[in-house]
């Protein structure tokens, strides 16, 4: 989930708009309404979080130290005017990326990835897991070296299993991570009908399940 602030709702709904039509998901606060979320929310809602996307809000330069003593995300800065002194300061206080407006989320998000290639450099950026491969950097799974093409969700939904397979997850885990903490045009339910697509999928290239679901437990890949 992308995470936008800015003091003005026309640039809030603009690119939580954006987000959503390239099938991701995002919310959007003003600076007190960002404030009191960050302070409240559970960390396994802030887990969720992609990136956080600020924009025009007073105090922007407090908002590394803010966010950091909760979440790991990247911080991207949307400037308005090109400025060189004010882009300096803002990566001097700990933002992770400064981009000048007008900027096509694809981009956005584009540069978040970077940030987190950066972060997760000792990280693996696949697991292979005998048969299958779970790559995290946007491509398609592969089975016996062939790439399965998955929607978007359920690749998602995949890589968080994979991610996290160690512990089981539940559906509402999976849900504020796929479609946002705050999403309430869509239903929760929908995280089963995304499983079982994806799990249907798997099961016919790999002859087995790969993903173990429990009635009011959850799911966990346990290849």
């Amino acid at each position: 989930m992308y995470v936008v602030v800015d003091e003005r709702p026309s640039v809030i709904e603009s690119y939580v708009g954006a987000f959503s039509r390239e099938g991701v998901a995002s919310q959007g606060f003003t600076h007190g309404e960002f404030r009191d979320w960050i302070l409240t929310t559970c960390e396994e809602d802030l887990c969720a979080v992609e990136s956080f996307v600020v924009g025009d809000v007073d105090g922007r330069i407090g908002y590394p130290d803010l966010i950091r003593g909760y979440s790991s995300a990247p911080i991207i800065a949307l400037e308005d005017v090109k400025s060189l002194t004010h882009t300096l300061e803002l990566f001097t206080a700990g933002i992770d990326d400064v981009v000048r407006k007008p900027v096509h989320v694809k981009e956005i998000m584009a540069r978040a990835d970077a940030v987190w290639r950066r972060v997760r450099a000792g990280e693996p950026q696949a697991v292979d897991c005998n048969r299958l491969k779970v790559f995290f950097d946007g491509r398609d799974p592969e089975v016996d070296g062939e790439p399965l093409a998955l929607p978007r969700r359920e690749r998602h939904i995949l890589e968080y299993l994979v991610k996290n397979s160690k512990r089981r997850v539940t559906k509402t885990q999976i849900f504020n991570t796929i479609y946002g903490i705050f999403n309430d045009d869509v239903d929760e339910s929908v995280i089963e009908g995304h499983m079982s697509k994806l799990r249907k999928k798997l099961r016919l290239k790999l002859g087995y399940d790969v993903i173990d679901a429990k009635r009011y437990l959850g799911y966990q890949f346990v290849a």
